[in-house]
């Protein structure tokens, strides 16, 4: 049974007024959701499209990112990949291509360090040193091609993600 003296719920929804400002709302209040709210697990709504210039311009960025590594790619390829099809595309072939030069780099100083006694190992240090080089330039040259309005495609790359 219910109390027919209980206050009803404040639904503003409905036309009943919100409690004033510093107050506490009494039981049974139920506030209106924000604009944009979807029920479920507090998921927020679908991020906007990139527009054309900011798609090319995180397209350029995933590119550029290639300099400091995979992880730029990687995070950018993450956060804009459902927003931007230019800028899915480069990122992800900037991305593979640095975890290429990753594993390359690596493998060179696993070699070297393996053959370090026989005194030939500090050659595949170089050679790492010499792929870490060439990864940096062809971000570079690719950074610069996207941000002309192209697009641009290694001349080696592993498609570890498709």
């Amino acid at each position: 049974m219910t109390d027919p003296n209980a206050t009803p719920p404040y639904d503003p929804a409905a036309g009943q007024p919100t409690p004033p400002p510093g107050q506490t709302p009494p039981p049974g209040y139920q506030q209106t959701p924000p604009p944009g709210y979807q029920p479920g697990y507090g998921a927020a709504p679908a991020a906007a499209p990139l527009s054309p210039a900011e798609d090319k311009q995180w397209a350029f960025l995933g590119q550029l990112g290639g300099i400091l590594g995979w992880i730029p790619p990687l995070i950018i390829w993450l956060v804009f990949k459902d927003r931007g099809p230019l800028t899915n595309q480069e990122a992800k072939e900037s991305l593979n291509f640095q975890i290429t030069v990753a594993i390359f780099v690596i493998g060179l100083y696993i070699i070297g360090t393996i053959t370090a006694f026989i005194f030939i190992g500090f050659l595949f240090y170089f050679l790492a040193w010499a792929a870490q080089i060439v990864g940096l330039i062809f971000a570079i040259i690719a950074g610069v091609k996207v941000n002309a309005g192209g697009t641009y495609r290694y001349f080696f790359n592993f498609r570890f993600i498709k």
